[in-house]
């Protein structure tokens, strides 16, 4: 297959599978993207007189066939062919005669990568946004049918404070919109056109750069042409560190539900369809699904680190270092999608074992209710009542003595008398859910401004985009 950068030599063989055996396969998942940005470029080569009407029309029609191809599945990236980016091209040389070698005028692989990146990393995003809103509204229901059930507050891994089950499961839906801002952000920063960047020092040729970014649907074009090659590992890491922000947190959540789901807890139960077995205990039921989600988690924070070693210390202008970016990025973005889905599907076969909840409620979560007690109905300074119930507490408990504990509904009392934002008595999931409304509202304006371009560029229903791969 022929080389777009290939000037009457050949390559070494060991050279070649070194530097590009990997493109083949990752960029089987970014022909789709190729093909939108040449359909833009062609597009805006015709305008400034590059291309003919006819050249035009040739090159649509076999960018169209190979998008019906890629649906399909019929369209491979051959190895000896690089990268996506070369085997379109030789497929338009092919098919489109003329037009096909012209295509690749006032651009280069470089800003061609970027932009496959860019849409590939815009649709991914849109597509996560949408899970982790799942996961959200998962929890918020999960908390708002559990908010009275009485749970045991941890700290240190010893119990400290009344908590619930609702304010637990709350306390994620929460962190979880904080991620989203994150990944809005990245996502804000990914929105900008490469187009027109070239090998990162532009062209002598009157191109124009927005008319490319606005067939595309992006929210504007990156400027600085070196800037824009200087980028390239900067926003996929970006991406990776708010993907990591959320990793973070369902590793936290994963290993709560592990612990709540053991014989010694026995908060929770989790339906035993979730759940995998041992090749030698048959009692087993193993929530091993939320044990890979924590360690996953570490190899997102190693996504994120491979991405930023590579990238630290470059001079500017392009490097080859940048193509071991790709990787880890397309990776990273999988892992958060299956990851989120994973832990939306165990949320919703939680249920609560309400008993075992209350008896865990001991009476020694309540000394600081004891204490401020004394504060206020005895005019107790509270240093003074902390020490006092601290020195009954740790009789009872140094003496070994049964625990005594309250029922269900005097529990639930006392969650209701802490009323204060953000406590049992007032949780605030009305707030929470304005908030999950309001960024799912934010979201849907970039889905629909980006399927809106795409489909109009197309120009026919015959596309996938944000649709589940």
């Amino acid at each position: 297959m022929t080389k777009i950068w290939q000037k009457g030599y050949s390559i070494n063989a060991q050279v070649e599978r070194y530097a590009a055996a990997q493109n083949s396969l990752l960029d089987q998942q970014l022909i789709r993207h190729d093909v939108w940005g040449s359909l833009a470029h062609a597009t805006m080569l015709k305008q400034i007189g590059i291309l003919k009407e006819e050249e035009l029309q040739h090159l649509k029609q076999a960018l169209l066939e190979i998008l019906a191809q890629e649906k399909q599945q019929s369209f491979t990236i051959d190895p000896a062919d690089e990268d996506v980016h070369t085997s379109i091209e030789n497929y338009l040389a092919r098919v489109a005669g003329p037009a096909g070698k012209n295509i690749h005028t006032a651009r280069s692989r470089n800003d061609q990568v970027l932009v496959d990146l860019r849409l590939y990393s815009k649709e991914k995003l849109l597509q996560i946004s949408q899970q982790l809103f799942d996961l959200c509204s998962t929890l918020l229901n999960f908390a708002d049918s559990h908010m009275e059930i009485p749970m045991p507050g941890y700290t240190h891994m010893q119990r400290g404070m009344l908590s619930s089950v609702g304010l637990w499961a709350a306390s994620f839906a929460e962190a979880l919109l904080d991620d989203e801002r994150l990944l809005l952000a990245a996502y804000e920063i990914n929105d900008q056109s490469p187009l027109g960047s070239a090998a990162g020092y532009g062209v002598p040729l009157p191109i124009d750069r927005q008319l490319v970014a606005d067939l595309l649907g992006f929210a504007r074009v990156q400027n600085n042409v070196i800037y824009v090659q200087n980028a390239r590992g900067k926003i996929e890491a970006a991406i990776v560190q708010a993907l990591t922000q959320i990793m973070l947190d369902l590793s936290k959540m994963a290993q709560d539900l592990l612990l709540f789901t053991t014989t010694e807890y026995g908060f929770f139960q989790v339906s035993q369809e979730v759940c995998t077995g041992s090749s030698i205990m048959p009692q087993k039921r193993n929530l091993d699904i939320m044990e890979l989600v924590r360690a996953r988690t570490q190899t997102m924070l190693a996504h994120q680190q491979h991405i930023l070693g590579i990238v630290s210390g470059l001079p500017s202008g392009y490097n080859m270092d940048y193509q071991e970016t790709k990787r880890p990025l397309m990776e990273a973005l999988d892992l958060a999608q299956a990851s989120i889905d994973i832990c939306t599907l165990v949320i919703s076969h939680v249920t609560v074992n309400t008993e075992r909840l209350v008896a865990a409620c001991s009476f020694e979560l309540f000394a600081t209710d004891r204490a401020y007690d004394m504060v206020t109905q005895e005019h107790m300074p509270f240093r003074d009542a902390y020490r006092l119930v601290g020195k009954e507490v740790t009789a009872q408990l140094d003496q070994y003595l049964p625990l005594p504990g309250e029922n269900q509904e005097q529990l639930v009392a006392r969650l209701k008398k802490r009323t204060h934002l953000g406590g049992t008595g007032n949780p605030g999931l009305a707030q929470a859910q304005q908030r999950l409304a309001d960024a799912q509202q934010r979201w849907q304006h970039y889905a629909t401004t980006f399927k809106t371009a795409i489909q109009h560029l197309v120009g026919t229903a015959q596309f996938t985009i944000l649709e589940e791969e």
